[in-house]
């Protein structure tokens, strides 16, 4: 698949803070708080789950400087280690990585704007959202990724303005002893902060379309993991301590909750208002890279030859996703595929540094790795101990997971069997 790069590193920059700052920010604190009692302890949390998606951030900058395409983990691993491995990743990003948090987050933005549109229903609202970028991406490929730069940037400024009022108007209570078993509770806890950092590798997914990739591609995953972070440590600090930890523990809704407890419900309404923004750029940097995977696939010969595309837009990838997406969006059973997205997500990823590791010691010092070999290292033993922990408290969630890979698995043997005839 032949394309134009047409995207600076401002753009591929802004798709990582768009893919990045979802519903998981502003969702998981009061949760992280009902079970490490502390909030010090959840601020502690979110500052290693911001070590670990740089680290992860700096292996992918280098796997996007020695292979600057499009396809993300399909593509890398079909070239470190084998094209059943990359088919795998693939299979993956079209129901885990993409389409099923596209339908989550449609639907989520439904929910928090349905006052706002007389009472419309959220599947409904999640619909024309869907839509509505879908054509947009499917148009023109400057076009859409202008709307989310301008997009991305007023979130940004949105958060910041926020973060700075609420930073003037908290008090911070002195840390207490941590109780007991609180380290196997904190590691559980990454799991979940995980789910919020995801998205720090997605300008990988349209490589191909990146301006001077070998430079531009390692720098925007490198400033949009690190402006991410701060935004995240920022945004928490305000949450944690806007008000009493039994006011915040357990609240799915944590960031009003918050606002309302220093701003009033003003605020409250505002941060609402925000959080429907960041799905708002969620659905489009969803619907701007995961089509990209489908259409890298499919020119390779392990999907349909119709989802690849010559040139421009993959719009036939971007027409496949959004179906499946919609389907998601109006089923029952979208939610419980959700719950193992950290689970696979997570052997994804891990498995994608493995392919770099590799592919330095059979390449030697040409493959420039920042750090090596802790950087890679650390980021694999780290993510795959996670994952652990994954499986052992949601075990069926993870079973299911693993009847994904099967099922991608018998998939790759029909479509390489199909090649070969």
């Amino acid at each position: 698949m032949s394309t134009a790069r047409q995207l600076g590193l401002t753009s591929a920059v802004a798709l990582v803070a768009a893919s990045m700052i979802g519903t998981g920010v502003f969702t998981t604190g009061g949760f992280l708080l009902a079970d490490l009692k502390s909030p010090w302890l959840v601020l502690g949390a979110w500052v290693v789950g911001g070590v670990l998606a740089t680290l992860g951030a700096l292996s992918y900058g280098a796997l996007a400087r020695r292979i600057p395409e499009s396809g993300g983990e399909y593509t890398f691993l079909s070239q470190t280690l084998h094209p059943a491995a990359g088919f795998l990743a693939g299979w993956v990003s079209l129901l885990v990585g993409f389409s099923a948090p596209l339908a989550a987050a449609a639907i989520g933005f439904g929910e928090y704007t349905r006052p706002w549109l007389g009472g419309l229903s959220p599947r409904v609202a999640g619909t024309l959202l869907i839509l509505t970028f879908a054509l947009l991406h499917a148009f023109h490929v400057q076009h859409g990724a202008r709307t989310q730069n301008w997009t991305v940037l007023v979130k940004v400024v949105l958060i910041v303005a926020f973060v700075g009022f609420g930073l003037t108007r908290l008090t911070y209570p002195a840390p207490v002893a941590t109780p007991p078993g609180v380290i196997s509770t904190f590691a559980v806890s990454l799991v979940w902060v995980s789910f919020s950092y995801s998205g720090w590798n997605a300008a990988v997914y349209i490589g191909g379309e990146i301006r001077e990739p070998e430079r531009n591609l390692p720098c925007a995953l490198l400033l949009g993991t690190g402006i991410v972070t701060l935004l995240y440590l920022g945004l928490n600090t305000v949450f944690v301590f806007a008000a009493p930890i039994e006011v915040l523990a357990g609240k799915l809704d944590v960031g009003r909750v918050a606002a309302e407890a220093i701003g009033g419900p003003a605020l409250g309404q505002a941060v609402s208002g925000l959080v429907a923004l960041a799905l708002l750029t969620s659905v489009s940097s969803l619907t701007m890279a995961g089509p990209r995977v489908y259409a890298r696939m499919a020119s390779a010969g392990h999907l349909p030859r119709w989802l690849a595309a010559a040139e421009g837009p993959p719009r036939a990838a971007i027409a496949f996703q959004t179906v499946i997406a919609l389907v998601l969006l109006w089923s029952a059973a979208y939610e419980q595929l959700l719950t193992f997205i950290g689970f696979t997500l997570g052997l994804s990823a891990a498995t994608t540094v493995l392919g770099l590791i590799v592919l330095r010691r059979r390449e030697g010092a040409s493959v420039i790795i920042p750090g090596w070999p802790w950087v890679p290292w650390l980021f694999v033993v780290s993510t795959l101990a996670i994952t652990g922990f994954t499986v052992f408290r949601r075990p069926w969630e993870s079973a299911a997971g693993l009847a994904l890979l099967a099922v991608g698995w018998l998939a790759f043997k029909k479509f390489a069997r199909h090649r070969l005839g």
